[in-house]
């Protein structure tokens, strides 16, 4: 089978820069990363080309032979490709879990990785900054507001940038320069035989860079935690478990880095009447034995304001009816609508007046109820045990 074009396999044009490059790879590499797709074999093999493709590409030397012999500069001994680090020809590759650590700044690991942290946890390295971490904040709605839609406002506390410094982290007058330890990459290797380890620059944190005198009021963190108010809109349709993402609305970057996202994780709280089941609703109503046998119209509530129901004569207790699209809005397809779903339970009265009893003794009488008391269907089947 031929192999895929390495761009194609990164979505990009053949001139593209070194710095879209890093963005293509770092955009595959969270769609197709193991922990977002456990047990996806497929996703798993993709994680790989993908981290082969980058690999290749974001090497001058490897990319320059790959544009010129294709996939050949890679094959067989004495290929037109440079050495890589594990040899000569197309065995010369990183593991992809080590490309997606240098991308993203941390994190990962041989099982997998670490793409939840960044998602939930430690920011990436980013051009001499951190990126700000992502936060996650859970909100409870009701199921009212999770049918039409709500705006909310939310408050939480996070690490904002500092108003002194401006997020530099130097004090004013003073300036940053590049990190002597790591040489402004934010990240230094440590070799360990034919293993080569990555880790975060201890003396500068992973920015790069240090400050000449650090900013007196956040120490020369360029951030400080303070509360924010934002406010979230939330669509119809929402359920438990849904998850919006607020744009920028994380922790301040350090060092320039870009500020991390808002997740807000949604709850919404059990109804008193109405059972929610996908984008059905589910509700029982108590009828009186005498509606039931006769029929007529009743009023049904539902979460967008009162239904009529019309019941036909000798409607059995138990019986279901729909009421089309009177249920929550579809999140996925705008415009569709669920149905409620009214189960009926025929109440039979636990007192009788003397004139209610008389009267019923006397439909006995001329149903013939007093000496059938079953009905026929029953009896029939139950007649060989009598």
């Amino acid at each position: 089978m031929a192999k895929q074009d390495y761009y194609e396999l990164l979505g990009v044009a053949k001139g593209v820069s070194e710095e879209d490059l890093k963005k293509a790879y770092r955009k595959k590499a969270i769609q197709y990363h193991p922990d977002k797709n456990p047990g996806n074999k497929e996703a798993e093999e993709m994680f790989k080309k993908i981290g082969h493709a980058y690999e290749v590409l974001k090497d001058p030397e490897k990319r320059a032979a790959y544009d010129r012999y294709g996939h050949a500069a890679f094959e067989g001994p004495g290929a037109g490709a440079p050495r890589g680090p594990g040899g000569a020809g197309g065995g010369g590759f990183h593991d992809p879990f080590d490309i997606f650590r240098e991308v993203f700044g941390g994190g990962g690991g041989g099982g997998g990785g670490g793409v939840f942290d960044e998602m939930f946890g430690g920011g990436g390295q980013r051009d001499g900054g951190r990126d700000g971490a992502d936060l996650r904040y859970d909100l409870e709605i009701s199921l009212e507001e999770a049918a039409r839609g709500v705006e909310k406002e939310i408050t939480f506390r996070k690490n904002m940038v500092c108003d002194r410094c401006e997020g530099n982290g130097a004090e004013p007058g003073s300036k940053r320069t590049t990190c002597p330890t790591c040489r402004g990459t934010g990240q230094i290797r440590r070799s360990g035989g034919i293993i080569t380890f990555t880790q975060t620059c201890p003396t500068c944190g992973g920015a790069g860079t240090k400050v000449e005198k650090a900013c007196t009021q956040c120490r020369g963190e360029g951030r400080l935690p303070r509360t924010a108010k934002i406010n979230v809109r939330i669509p119809p349709g929402v359920d438990t478990g849904s998850r919006l993402r607020s744009v920028g609305n994380g922790e301040a970057g350090v060092a320039g880095g870009e500020s991390g996202d808002l997740y807000i994780v949604l709850t919404v709280k059990d109804h008193e009447l109405f059972e929610r089941q996908g984008d059905d609703l589910f509700c029982e109503i108590p009828i009186k034995f005498t509606l039931a046998a006769l029929g007529g119209t009743i009023e049904v509530p539902t979460l967008f304001g009162k239904a009529s129901l019309k019941l036909p004569g000798g409607t059995q207790s138990g019986t279901t009816f729909r009421l089309r699209g009177k249920g929550m809005p579809s999140l996925r397809n705008r415009g569709d609508q669920g149905d409620q779903l009214v189960r009926v339970h025929v109440e039979v009265p636990q007192s009788l007046s003397s004139e209610q009893r008389k009267i019923l003794e006397q439909f006995a009488l001329v149903s013939g109820d007093a000496e059938n008391p079953t009905s026929k269907s029953w009896f029939e089947k139950a007649k060989k045990f009598f």
